[in-house]
């Protein structure tokens, strides 16, 4: 399969680029990003063949449907990964909290947040290109909290691979920091910076696509590549698990095979809720999209009206940090598959340049065919939180947002899929709050707070993170990140 730009080819680069190609050089012409040129047929006669299936089995048959360009050894090993996981047998389970209301828990990896689900596998994939290739990588990630302990965690010593990754300081967790800072493998360096999560992407897409850096890295034979989900090797993964869920409610005799459900997503850089577009696309039976956004509701926003306008805005700090980006990158992605490239390059231009666009009437029409979205506001989720643990439920604010849209995104019976994108052991303050009504300054009072109330143990991989070593220590202006990174070079 190939992959093609999502604003058009410049002259310079190749028309169509095969998926090593993509992964390992993730910004195309004008600053686009790369897409599937087609999608695998994977409808009810690839379901039903998939309904004994374990989760490695359906992402290898899923991988094997996009023909990417890996040998099969390395995608072993990569899926093999998943072994680690709390179930070997289920990485992801799905829970019944209602009715007609089930969570996708994508955080039983590693760093117990739904990025290892799509970073896990992808570091083995990108460290054996570069060794097959005999080259040498920096990969970059700007995260919000979630994907920089994935990408460190799954990138460390790693061979042919570096890893420079960008936080904003005091816009994460205190256990998402430490997940980052104590890491000291000698290929990984963290670099905090005075700004939010959107300084921190926008400094990651004007490095991967500035020539003179690209220069500096060549003349010491060093390529460039991405950890974030502009990278479509991130993409691909996110895909699987969308369906995974649909064949466990289907196992539980929820709904019958071919039955259309709704997906519930959490959504801030939209990489997950583009996985579940990929996935609807390829034949999965879903009613609509419902997604859920925080305070920062630039996504409500476009889908509900056609507009995205950024110009009077600025990231509101949030109880679901994560999700705290007003930039969206995957949005992207489906305005080029609805679109096509000329008028997403036009789109993103504008956005770029004025900080808004305005979709066509016939435009909106097409992505509200699709999506629908609320957004939820902090006082909610904490309501949501404190609601879901009297019934037995306990979840992070992030998966809180999705009991908002549950509640009015939806105007048909169908049962519906919300994804748990990270362990109630990461936004514990929020947590303990809503519970108990106290404030916690840091994060190991809410957790002992929560495990007493839950009658429940802290996770080790979370509770010994307070005891190590602080190995990462440089937090600095968003101005001198390209210099921090030359010097760990």
């Amino acid at each position: 399969m190939n992959f093609i730009e999502t604003r058009g080819n410049d002259g310079k680069l190749p028309l169509k680029v095969s998926f090593s190609e993509a992964i390992l050089n993730p910004i195309s012409s004008f600053g686009g990003i790369y897409s599937p040129e087609s999608l695998p047929d994977l409808g009810e006669a690839f379901l039903g063949e998939h309904l004994s299936a374990d989760y490695k089995t359906l992402a290898r048959d899923v991988l094997n449907a996009f023909e990417i360009d890996i040998d099969a050894a390395v995608i072993d090993e990569a899926l093999s990964l998943y072994d680690a996981f709390d179930d070997s047998t289920n990485p992801v389970p799905v829970v019944k909290v209602k009715d007609d209301l089930y969570v996708s828990e994508l955080y039983h990896g590693p760093t117990r947040a739904f990025k290892d689900m799509a970073l896990q596998p992808f570091g083995i994939v990108l460290s054996s290109l570069a060794q097959k290739r005999n080259e040498n990588y920096l990969i970059l990630a700007a995260t919000s909290g979630d994907t920089g302990p994935a990408a460190l965690e799954t990138f460390k010593n790693r061979a042919n691979v570096q890893v420079a990754c960008m936080y904003p300081d005091g816009g994460t967790s205190d256990v998402q920091r430490l997940q980052m800072v104590t890491e000291g493998a000698k290929n990984l360096k963290v670099i905090g910076i005075h700004g939010d999560f959107d300084d921190a992407q926008s400094a990651l897409k004007r490095l991967l696509g500035s020539d003179s850096f690209k220069q500096q890295l060549q003349e010491k034979k060093i390529y460039l590549s991405a950890a974030n989900s502009v990278n479509f090797g991130r993409i691909i993964f996110q895909t699987i698990y969308h369906i995974h869920s649909y064949l466990e409610l289907v196992r539980q005799g929820a709904i019958e095979l071919g039955e259309k459900v709704y997906l519930n997503v959490p959504s801030g850089n939209f990489g997950n809720a583009l996985g579940g577009y990929y996935a609807m696309q390829m034949g999965l039976p879903v009613e609509k999209i419902l997604i859920a956004s925080n305070n920062n509701n630039v996504l409500t926003e476009v889908i509900n009206t056609g507009a995205y306008d950024l110009r009077k805005k600025s990231v509101i700090a949030t109880t679901s940090p994560a999700m705290d980006i007003l930039k969206s990158s995957n949005i992207e992605r489906v305005l080029f598959d609805l679109l096509g490239a000329e008028r997403t390059r036009e789109l993103m231009k504008q956005l770029d340049e004025q900080k808004h666009y305005q979709l066509e009437a016939d435009e909106l029409a097409k992505l509200q065919a699709i999506f629908t979205a609320d957004f939820c506001n902090d006082s909610e989720g904490k309501d949501y939180i404190k609601e879901a643990f009297a019934t037995g439920y306990l979840m992070d604010p992030h998966t809180a947002t999705c009991f908002k849209a549950y509640d009015t995104c939806r105007d048909k019976p169908l049962k519906t899929i919300a994804y748990s994108t990270a362990e109630w052991t990461k936004f514990s303050p929020v947590i303990a709050n809503a519970l108990t009504g106290e404030v916690d300054t840091h994060d190991l009072d809410a957790l002992q707070s929560i495990a007493r109330e839950a009658k429940i143990e802290i996770p080790a991989v979370i509770n010994d993170l307070f005891s190590k070593e602080i190995a990462q220590s440089s937090v600095i202006d968003k101005e001198s990140i390209e210099a921090e990174i030359h010097a760990f070079l």
